[in-house]
């Protein structure tokens, strides 16, 4: 494409709203926020969110693609419908398209997959590369937000992490940082065709990552390492199914493994700076008061 093609295709698309799938999710509701104090329109589109998309409800797609001409795809886990939306955006006029993918894709046994999230992954990213589309994917890592909206939060917020994850580290990757490379994947030319792998500066274990919490809100949270049957027993005991309690077990298994340790690339590529450390993230989540109890 000439840079008078690339002008004008930016022009365009300042001009439709870009459509923002999972936008309530860690990083669609930063994509919205960074896209909008860009000064772009934006369509927010979840299931219970400023503009209704179902995933299950083919009916809600095309009042989400209209008029659209790029969007950043989260799709619903355990699914294959990316390819028949994308199917569904081309007949609508979308040119773009960046896609939340997974980390250790490419990786064999990178993970267990009994929930069947990674065949739908892996459908998604194939549909992506093989339309006509502009595209774009973006592969984080673990969340650092999953200490203080997620996977962890209620735990920390109790005191107490207990996981099956032993001295494994992870290079969690600040979800603020997996919001502006997507934007600027939607919002720039030379991003076009690339996978961008997404993690933090280094790799942190789980009791590091517990007392650098703890430094920074002044309480005391400890990491608790369980073996994965201790785990799901727990969790039944809990009340959780036995199925979901060993398929949360599988999700830890890498990190356990040290598979997730590894620093990738893709921020500094994509953004022309590292990072964000999860010192960083601490802070600043701290700072905003979001584990305050």
């Amino acid at each position: 494409m000439d840079r008078l093609s690339c002008s004008r295709l930016a022009e365009v698309m300042s001009e439709h709203p870009i459509l923002v799938t999972g936008a309530t999710g860690k990083s669609g509701r930063r994509v919205v926020t960074q896209l909008r104090a860009k000064g772009l329109p934006v369509r927010a589109a979840s299931r219970n969110g400023e503009h209704v998309l179902d995933w299950t409800d083919s009916a809600t797609w095309d009042a989400a693609l209209e008029g659209v001409r790029s969007m950043y795809i989260v799709q619903l886990d355990g699914t294959m419908l990316v390819r028949p939306f994308i199917e569904r955006a081309v007949r609508h006029g979308v040119r773009r398209i960046v896609l939340a993918s997974g980390r250790g894709i490419g990786i064999p046994d990178y993970a267990k997959d009994s929930s069947g999230i990674l065949a739908g992954l892996v459908d998604s990213e194939a549909a992506v590369r093989e339309s006509a589309l502009e595209w774009t994917i973006s592969r984080p890592g673990w969340f650092a937000q999953n200490f203080s909206e997620g996977f962890f939060a209620d735990d920390i917020l109790a005191g107490e992490l207990r996981l099956p994850a032993g001295d494994g580290a992870a290079s969690f990757v600040d979800a603020e940082d997996i919001a502006a490379v997507v934007v600027a994947a939607l919002t720039e030319d030379r991003h076009v065709g690339q996978t961008y792998e997404l993690s933090g500066p280094r790799g942190v274990t789980l009791a590091e990552a517990v007392a650098t919490i703890s430094e920074v809100t002044g309480r005391e949270i400890r990491y608790v390492p369980l073996s994965a049957e201790g785990y799901v027993a727990e969790l039944v005991q809990q009340g959780l199914p036995s199925a979901d309690a060993e398929a949360f077990a599988d999700v830890i298994e890498p990190l356990r493994e040290g598979r997730d340790d590894y620093v990738s690339d893709g921020v500094q590529r994509a953004l022309g700076r590292p990072p964000r450390t999860f010192a960083e993230f601490a802070k600043f989540t701290a700072d905003a008061c979001d584990w305050s109890t």
